[in-house]
């Protein structure tokens, strides 16, 4: 029988595991879907893990680990996707805003042939107007970026056994799950879903992460960032040549040039210019030296009892 893995992510959800492991549990058990659920704490600063370690006690289909420190939601759904040992694994987040009662669907398009299963969002549900802004900002500075259509899609998504040990095969370690599950292809199926209200907490996401996370995603995704500043050279060269056509016209016609304002612009310009291009650059240079560095992506410090492995470093299945 085909086994189902479900990777839940969570920091600072307390309040949310138990609940969640309940749903998840007697759904696929309705539905009869061969199950096990792997909880992340990414570093949490409450009572997640002990919460998932009683969850792992009353279920011994639950399973799950803690990170040394929060190395992030990336990190967080690689970690679950590596401890997962299912034939097809489904990414969620552990607040239940992605609806479990899609999960039969996703299994039955995984059943007819289907490798990856998209979780694309018909309403974003109850938000802040200023969450809802920031949020558009974000999936729309993502679909210029990295060139797919963001504003729909989520990490809520069915990946088949041979997709995730793609994932896990690739050598990078600054990932964005998201887009690479785009990037690698295979056979792909959609599925709508509305976001749903959280029962327990609040979103972890402002503003300024979430402009954090589409910066660091973006530059370790994509190279567009850095056509800009190829493109911020030209803007600048044409502005300075445009002047400088105004500047011999006015010469050669015997008027006076009154240059400070011109000269004072034109410094202003091409500096912010600079500054910004050096800026980009700089932060491609902070991700390869990250790269080189070859540090994991993440450190476990904990583990359930009923998951098998070593926790050094990045956790690693025994052969």
């Amino acid at each position: 029988m085909a086994l189902l893995s479900i990777v839940l992510p969570a920091y600072n959800e307390e309040q949310n595991i138990a609940n969640t492991a309940q749903v998840l549990s007697e759904l696929l058990d309705e539905n009869a879907i061969d199950y096990e659920l792997v909880f992340i704490s990414d570093g949490s600063r409450d009572d997640t893990f002990p919460e998932i370690l009683k969850a792992a006690a009353a279920n011994p289909k639950i399973k799950g680990a803690q990170f040394s420190r929060n190395f992030g939601k990336e990190a967080g759904i690689f970690a679950g996707l590596e401890l997962a040992t299912g034939d097809a694994v489904i990414v969620m987040d552990c607040d239940l805003q992605h609806p479990p009662q899609v999960i039969p669907q996703m299994w039955k398009l995984w059943q007819d042939g289907a490798e990856v299963v998209e979780g694309i969002k018909s309403r974003r549900g109850k938000e802040s107007l200023g969450y809802k802004l920031s949020a558009g900002l974000f999936y729309r500075i993502m679909s210029r970026l990295i060139r797919l259509d963001m504003n729909y899609s989520s990490d809520f998504k069915l990946l088949d056994r041979k997709v995730v040990d793609v994932l896990l095969g690739l050598p990078e370690r600054n990932t964005f799950f998201r887009a690479l599950s785009f990037w690698v292809g295979f056979r792909t199926e959609k599925v709508s879903y509305e976001v749903q209200e959280r029962q327990y907490g609040k979103s972890k996401w402002s503003f300024w992460s979430l402009m954090k996370y589409a910066i660091t995603n973006a530059t370790s995704f994509s190279t567009l960032p850095l056509q800009l500043v190829t493109v911020m050279g030209s803007v600048s060269i044409l502005f300075s040549a445009v002047l400088a056509v105004q500047t011999l016209v006015k010469f050669m016609m015997g008027m006076a040039v009154e240059g400070f304002t011109t000269v004072i612009l034109l410094i202003l310009i091409i500096g912010g210019f600079l500054m910004l291009s050096l800026g980009i650059i700089g932060h491609y240079i902070a991700r390869i030296y990250e790269e080189v560095k070859g540090r994991p992506k993440y450190i476990i410090s904990q583990v359930t009892e009923n998951v098998q492995g070593d926790v050094v470093g990045t956790w690693r299945k025994k052969d």
